[in-house]
């Protein structure tokens, strides 16, 4: 299910109809003739829902929670890309689904309200890494990410949570959570309001994930599956590395890995420790530092985990990395070959042998070899997940 208010609503709904009785998702198209919706179900599974005469439709106002003040419509009110709840009988994927009401948001609203939603966690919003939890007091301390980090006590009594999907950092994909399921470590974003001096919050809603990025040697591709066989450069263990559509794969120009490496130069006070390109054939140790970097407490539009972003932060040395990735070239993965160094996200794996990549960056020589080591390992600080504020 989503985030965003727009589409709890029609999530408790479907709670309310009896199991296996319902679905919710966007309709993807309509067919008046033979009398059903095409649906791609927030369960990722895709649904037939067929409607007779008996069927009544009705339109939730932009705003409200409240099906009771949904409007009465028309079949040829409703169309692709609309928000749906139909309840029934038992839907199952890619069979009918006799359905009794039909209740819909109409795609612009949803549009409407995304826009909304994405500036109220600019405005409102603050991301850090999880430092303490105190179960009986139903608090979060957390590091915030930035320039100016600094403690922040989050206040998440009466919160509701979310946990980032294992392949994905898109708000869309964010599964229901509790407050135990935060632990120190985790990376955090947050909805709500700050004390005078910053330094406590009382959170609305909250999501977090344990995520982690690794330097990495290709060891071999198998394009067709998508996925990537490398050695993670810090543990020396092998790592199938798995992408989807989601997944972000770039390849750096040699001008733009020159200028990352001279920026992360800069952050490290200095030059990067000896021994070369941690990544590079000679195979270096090199290796991930777990966490979550960014800039700003709440991520604008053009920072690292705002609207659209795809899940990096960028380091102390200014700029944004987000946009050096959106504007690099996309990478194929039949381009890669052996020896190839890389930067992967990922979240956390449980025993690290296999991971889905957010992101997957190439050309990454210069960056490695710039970065600082500590007891001989490169330390990734500030190349590090970020998530992303409500897309939709």
């Amino acid at each position: 299910m989503k985030l965003c208010a727009i589409f709890l609503a029609l999530t408790a709904a479907s709670a309310q109809a009896p199991p296996g009785k319902s679905v919710v998702g966007e309709v993807t198209s309509v067919d008046a003739t033979a009398k059903q919706f095409n649906v791609k179900g927030d369960d990722g599974a895709n649904y037939v829902v067929v409607f007779d005469g008996n069927t009544s439709y009705l339109r939730l106002p932009l705003g409200e929670k409240d099906l009771k003040k949904a409007e009465k419509i028309g079949l040829s009110d409703i169309t692709a890309g609309d928000r749906l709840l139909a309840r029934g009988s038992a839907a199952q994927e890619a069979k009918p689904a006799p359905a009794k009401t039909v209740i819909i948001m109409t795609k612009a609203d949803v549009a409407k309200k995304q826009e909304h939603d994405r500036a109220e966690w600019q405005r409102r919003g603050i991301a850090g890494t999880v430092m303490l939890v105190n179960a009986s007091t139903k608090e979060i301390t957390i590091n915030t990410h930035g320039r100016d980090a600094k403690s922040v006590v989050i206040d998440a009594s009466g919160t509701t949570f979310r946990t980032y999907a294992p392949d994905s950092v898109r708000f869309a994909d964010t599964k229901p959570s509790s407050f135990a399921n935060v632990q120190p470590g985790d990376t955090i974003r947050a909805l709500g309001d700050k004390n005078d001096d910053g330094t406590r919050f009382k959170a609305e809603e909250l999501v977090s994930g344990s995520f982690q990025t690794i330097a990495a040697m290709v060891v071999s591709v198998d394009p067709a599956s998508g996925e990537v066989k490398v050695t993670d450069l810090q543990t020396k263990k092998s790592v199938t590395v798995k992408t989807n559509q989601s997944s972000m794969l770039r390849r750096l120009d040699e001008r733009t890995a020159a200028m990352l490496a001279r920026r992360m130069r800069g952050d490290a006070g200095g030059p990067g420790g000896p021994g070369g390109a941690a990544a590079s054939a000679a195979g270096s140790p090199g290796g991930g530092n777990p966490g979550a970097g960014g800039r700003g407490e709440s991520g604008g539009p053009g920072s690292p985990g705002g609207p659209g972003g795809r899940g990096f932060g960028g380091g102390g040395g200014g700029g944004d990395l987000q946009q050096v990735l959106d504007r690099s070239p996309q990478l194929s993965l039949a381009d890669l070959k052996k020896g190839d160094a890389l930067i992967i996200s990922s979240s956390k794996a449980s025993d690290g042998s296999a991971i889905t990549a957010m992101s997957l960056v190439a050309g990454v020589e210069p960056f490695l070899a710039a970065a600082p080591r500590t007891a001989g390992q490169v330390n990734l600080g500030s190349w590090n997940i970020e998530m992303n504020m409500p897309e939709q």
